[in-house]
């Protein structure tokens, strides 16, 4: 029977913290986002709670969960987490850096879309719900990195890199 433990490799590891750290800062640029929009945008609050926090939070649990529970969409997200752990995400400076750079510039549309909307623009409600439905998404990359380590093919792989 495989060993539950862990895969201790560096490439691995540093992988499978990167996918962590990079959820984990979506949800913080997310959270500033949401901080900023309750200061600036025009309307009542149970409007922004709906456009922030409850719209996105359905995107959110839909594009965490149905590719957890469902195999024809797991299937080719973890296909596509194996492929970037191939590629070399999350352990190299240029991908770490790369990473960054996607996220701050969609934490910046969210800031422009704020901005446009107290100068009488359009709500922003579909970047919100966008950015929600892409944390989602990453949360689920994380979840399947730690599947992904059990699976005997992909763990012996993983332990004869580097």
């Amino acid at each position: 029977m495989p060993s539950r433990q862990p895969v201790h490799k560096p490439a691995w590891r540093n992988f499978r913290r990167m996918q962590d750290v990079t959820a984990a800062a979506a949800v913080l640029i997310y959270a500033g986002a949401v901080l900023h929009a309750f200061e600036r945008l025009p309307g009542p609050p149970e409007l922004i709670v709906e456009r922030t926090l409850v719209w996105p939070g359905i995107f959110l649990s839909l594009s965490l969960g149905l590719p957890l529970l469902l195999g024809p969409l797991r299937r080719p997200l973890a296909r596509y987490v194996w492929m970037s752990f191939k590629a070399g995400f999350g352990q190299t400076a240029g991908s770490v850096v790369t990473g960054v750079a996607l996220l701050m510039g969609a934490a910046l549309f969210m800031y422009w879309q704020i901005a446009g909307a107290t100068q009488g623009g359009r709500y922003p409600a579909g970047v919100f719900a966008g950015y929600g439905a892409g944390i989602g998404i990453l949360a689920a990359q994380a979840a399947l990195v730690r599947v992904l380590e059990k699976h005997p093919e992909v763990r012996r792989e993983i332990e004869e890199a580097a």
